[in-house]
């Protein structure tokens, strides 16, 4: 089934603390001057965020055909081993909307990097939080059909992280087409507005998605989120 979801800006709100955790943030604690450049990019986040998300189940043979995109993803790509053993998926994409990605270009655009530079991290962290949200709705919707059980874990992965090639954008757009929420694809693969993620949703038992993350590609990766979705497997996310 495919699905446009429709949110309001404050049910993906990032709070201070998720702000000033994203890189390049101070870590946990604002200064004064932040303190205020916080409260006014917060404001602006509720008044202009549209978050909107496109997702639909599909099975492992359909994701089979998408995966391999351009035929550039990592020889060792750890999620070409997780989704043969999935039992569910479903695509999904989600932005927080043009006009709030917009103004933060005109800020940049009028030299106003301080405040631009805070709505930024608000904006990032507030799509983070969406593509949350969209995974925790589809885990809940799993739970009610008895199709989630206890061991089993549901976690998302994305073209561009985790030796899935950002080329597979294609691919995974051709499927889902998520430009009825405004979602477009560019030739460098990067999506429009810039503040949106893809990736498909994988549920199945929880030792399917435990990995080291000491791959060669791994090395380019700035966060490695992936030593958090390792602690977050103990126990199963509900």
């Amino acid at each position: 089934m495919r699905r446009v979801l429709r949110f309001t800006p404050a049910a993906c709100a990032p709070s201070d603390a998720d702000v000033l955790s994203t890189p390049g943030m101070s870590g946990g604690t604002a200064s004064s001057v932040t303190a205020v450049l916080l409260k006014d990019a917060q404001a602006l986040f509720l008044a202009e965020a549209e978050p909107v998300a496109v997702r639909t189940d599909l099975t492992v043979a359909e994701f089979a055909a998408i995966f391999p995109g351009e035929g550039q993803n990592a020889a060792d790509a750890p999620l070409a081993g997780i989704f043969p053993q999935a039992e569910r998926l479903a695509l999904f994409a989600c932005t927080i909307g043009r006009k709030l990605t917009d103004h933060i270009r005109r800020l940049f655009e009028k030299h106003d990097y301080a405040l631009g530079y805070v709505l930024d991290a608000v904006a990032s962290a507030g799509t983070d939080n969406l593509a949350q949200i969209v995974e925790d709705g589809f885990g809940s919707e799993l739970t009610t059909q008895g199709a989630k059980v206890d061991g089993d874990a549901l976690l998302r992965y994305s073209p561009g992280y985790c030796g899935w090639h950002v080329s597979g954008q294609r691919r995974l757009f051709a499927t889902l087409k998520p430009e009825e929420a405004g979602i477009t694809l560019r030739e460098s693969f990067l999506m429009e507005p810039l503040k949106s993620v893809s990736g498909v949703l994988v549920l199945g038992p929880r030792e399917i998605h435990r990995y080291e993350p000491g791959f060669g590609f791994c090395a380019d990766c700035r966060n490695q989120t992936c030593r958090d979705r390792q602690t977050g497997l103990t126990p199963a996310k509900e």
